[in-house]
Order: structure tokens, then sequence, then C-alpha cells
């Protein structure tokens, strides 16, 4: 099993200094828009990621007027205690250690601690561009596998490159294409890995979201899924040398993994033009459930949940059943926000759980 136990904010966003305990599986969080809800969450889901779920630039987290920032998480993981610090220096540095022991690489606690969050603005996962849809599926993959994310990490280091040769190309009329060649070389070695990583994970990650979009909605629709790829028809080298005159014509790599989709339709349409606000939100809470369950299975234990400002465009069927299954039907810590405190404490009470809540 793995819980947080307590946490400790220093000049994090609004927060001076302020601690939490946490005392129950299930906590709900209330308080008026602004008084840090979301910011709370955000500090949990750093001790799991490293970084910010909402922000790309630590430095946009540190409370106005200071000069860096200091987070402490204490959790239990199958029975041990872990204290997890990520401290952000006046310098810029960021400093991440489990137990007193810093890590040399960010990248190493990925998965270690594993989490799910959902927040108002995922609903981009749905209608956003592919970009929303590769970031989920990456997120979940990289905590599953850390070849994967060494293999994605490598592949956009070498994209970047690969862009910057090309744009160089046509600002200094190169046409020599023997570096092109060795970008293209390494591109292959990255990104194959990675499309048969995601092809063979999408298999039954897909059908996953459609058995969960059935439970959250309540009735069958018909819904489907399909992993969209340049690579189902061209390896790699024939895609990349394919499209060679026009990448260096747009001074860009407009072929790889990169371009990856999660095509989605109801009743034949495109899911994002046809589907309600409800039906968009049930879909994008089975995409974060399937990740949840996925993680859990692969783990075996429940991960951390962080649920957002969930209440809002979902009514009181659909909120029902998914507070059933997270709730009550698994057995992991959920975090969950809301500006209404009547309003959670009826659905917890409705469920028939401890919980605590927390005001702000």
């Amino acid at each position: 099993m793995l819980s947080l136990t307590n946490i400790s904010l220093t000049q994090f966003k609004n927060y001076q200094q302020k601690q939490f305990p946490f005392t129950e599986r299930i906590v709900g969080i209330c308080g008026s828009n602004g008084v840090g809800k979301t910011n709370l969450l955000d500090a949990i889901y750093y001790c799991c990621f490293t970084k910010s779920y909402f922000t790309r630039s630590d430095s946009q987290n540190i409370l106005h007027g200071a000069a860096g920032f200091r987070i402490e998480g204490h959790f239990t993981l199958q029975g041990d205690p872990l204290k997890v610090v990520c401290v952000l220096r006046e310098t810029g540095r960021k400093e991440f250690s489990v137990n007193e022991e810093p890590y040399e690489k960010l990248a190493t606690h990925i998965g270690k601690l594993p989490c799910v969050i959902i927040a108002p603005d995922d609903v981009q996962i749905i209608t956003g561009g592919s970009e929303e849809r590769r970031r989920l599926l990456d997120a979940l993959l990289c905590q599953l596998d850390a070849s994967y994310l060494q293999h994605l990490m490598d592949y956009n280091k070498v994209l970047q490159q690969r862009n910057g040769f090309l744009k160089s190309m046509a600002e200094k009329r190169i046409t020599d294409f023997k570096l092109l060649d060795v970008y293209d070389e390494q591109l292959t070695r990255y990104g194959d890995y990675v499309y048969r990583k995601r092809k063979e994970f999408l298999l039954g990650f897909l059908p996953l979201v459609k058995q969960f979009y059935t439970q959250i909605a309540g009735h069958t629709e018909p819904l489907e899924l399909h992993y969209e790829s340049q690579l189902h028809d061209a390896s790699f080298p024939q895609l990349l040398q394919r499209l060679r005159q026009k990448d260096v014509m747009v001074q860009r790599t407009s072929g790889g993994i990169h371009r990856d989709d999660i095509n989605t339709q109801l009743n034949n349409q495109p899911f994002k033009t046809l589907a309600s606000q409800g039906q968009r939100k049930s879909l994008l809470f089975a995409m974060k459930l399937a990740e949840f369950e996925t993680l859990k299975q692969a783990k075996q234990f429940p991960p951390l949940l962080l649920l957002d400002d969930v209440f809002e465009k979902l009514d009181a069927d659909r909120m029902h059943n998914l507070l059933d299954y997270v709730c009550v039907k698994n057995a992991g810590q959920v975090f969950i926000t809301d500006t209404h405190q009547d309003r959670i404490k009826f659905h917890f009470n409705n469920l028939g759980i401890p919980f605590q809540l927390i005001s702000l």
C-alpha cells in the first residue's frame, strides 16, 4: 500500500509555511477559489513526479517575493516510511531526495510513487490536439517502464537537434545530408522502441477505457478508440526518407512518433465534435481510471488519486458511479477538492466511508 501521512510546504505557491497531516484514506479539501486547494494537490504531485502538473517552470511555483521553495512529504510504501524532499534553491537548482538520499537523475524517481491526477483543464485530453493524448500516454508508460522514459527523452533530444539542423540547412544553404542520415538513424533507434511499446500497451489499455466509460455513463454507447501512427504503414527509415524533401522545405520533422494520436469516435463521428460535456467528462475520467487500474495491476498496490474540482459538469449518477469506484471499490488513498463543503460531505456520507475534511 501507498499512503501520504503528512506534507509540509514552505514558500510554495500561496503557502508561506503550512503543514497538513492526513489521517484518513479519503481526504476532502474544501474552500473558496484561490485559497490553495489545487496548490496542495500539486505539492503532492511534485513528491511523485519531481515537477508540477500545472506549470512548466519550477520558478513559477515560488511564493511571490520569495527566493525558493521546499516540499516535504512523509509516505508509507508497503509498510516502509519514505521521507520525500523537493527543494528549489535561489540559484534555480532543484534538489530531490528520498530518505536523505539525493538523486543524481530526477528521472530515477518516476514510477516509485505512482499517482494519477484529474483536473478541470484535463478536458483538453479529449478536445485538444494530439500532444495532449500523447502526454497522458507517456506519463503512464514512464511510470511503468524506466527504459521507455529514457528512450522517449533520447528521442525528443534528437528530434530537437534534427529540427535545428533542418533550419540551419535552409539558413546556410547546406546540401550535405550526411548529418541528417545520422539523426535519422538515432531517431529510428529510439522511436522504434517507443512505437512498439505504445502499440503493445494500447492493445489492452483502450478496451479498458471503453469498459470504464460504460461504467461511469451507466449504459453502453457506440464509442471506438484507435491508436493512430504513421508507423502503421511504413518503417521508421522509410517514413523519414519519404518525408525528407518535405522536412527540408518546412524545416521540421513531419513524421515520427511525435505525431501519434488516439483517435476517438462516437457513432462513427469525431468524439470531440459530437459528444456532450457530460460525455467528454465521462471519457476523460474513463481514461484516467484506466490509468489508475493499469498502475494498480502493475505495481500490485493502488496509486494515489488526486481529484481536483471533479464535481462540476458531471450529473449526480455519473458522480456517484465515479466515487463508488475510487473510494469504495479501491483501497488507495484519494484526495478530492471542492468549493462546496456540504456537497462533498453529502457524497462521502452517502458512500458510508470514513473521511477527513480539510477546510482552507
